[in-house]
């Protein structure tokens, strides 16, 4: 027992901060996890009558900054061919779009553009009033011999098999037409 005493004594001394005259250093609290608290049952809804509403005074009605549009520009045409890096320069610039996001959004049109495309998609997409693209299936062809040469009149040839296929045809739409004729 004198020995456990001793070893309790020897600890408690150990334990004890050190007061120094000159820096006297106090204690940060130790920050502890609180016990997790547990969840109240809601409370059962009071019926109540509806209180008399007061008339609110009337303020100056606070006008809400108006969202800027990308302004309508006529411009005139453009007479040489776009490049994609010009493009995208001309749309994030009339837009309030960075370079990247005019980028990330050309990139989802054509994604989306595949996945309506695609073997079992739909075969069809349009952009609204500019243009429609759609997979056509063309159905396999026999091989032909002796047929009229259309090219050459009087002769006859042999026209080869062709195998099923499906091809991409693109329409315009009726705002594309009518920027082709304005």
């Amino acid at each position: 027992m004198a020995a456990r005493k001793a070893t309790r004594k020897t600890t408690a001394r150990k334990a004890a901060p050190k007061k120094t005259a000159a820096k006297k250093v106090a204690k940060k609290p130790v920050a502890r996890k609180a016990a997790p608290k547990k969840k109240a049952a809601p409370k059962k809804a009071v019926a109540r009558k509806p209180a008399a509403k007061k008339a609110a005074p009337k303020r100056a009605a606070a006008k809400k900054a108006p969202v800027k549009k990308a302004p309508a520009k006529k411009a005139g045409p453009i007479q040489a061919r776009y490049s994609k890096t010009q493009i995208l320069n001309e749309i994030a610039a009339n837009t309030e779009l960075s370079r990247k996001e005019v980028a990330a959004v050309l990139e989802e049109l054509g994604g989306l553009m595949e996945r309506h495309i695609k073997k079992r998609g739909c075969g069809e997409f349009t952009l609204p009033g500019l243009l429609k693209v759609m997979a056509v299936k063309k159905p396999a062809r026999k091989a032909k011999k002796g047929v009229p040469n259309p090219f050459r009149p009087g002769e006859l040839m042999d026209v080869a098999a062709k195998p099923a296929t499906v091809v991409v045809k693109v329409r315009p739409l009726k705002k594309l037409k009518d920027y082709a004729l304005s």
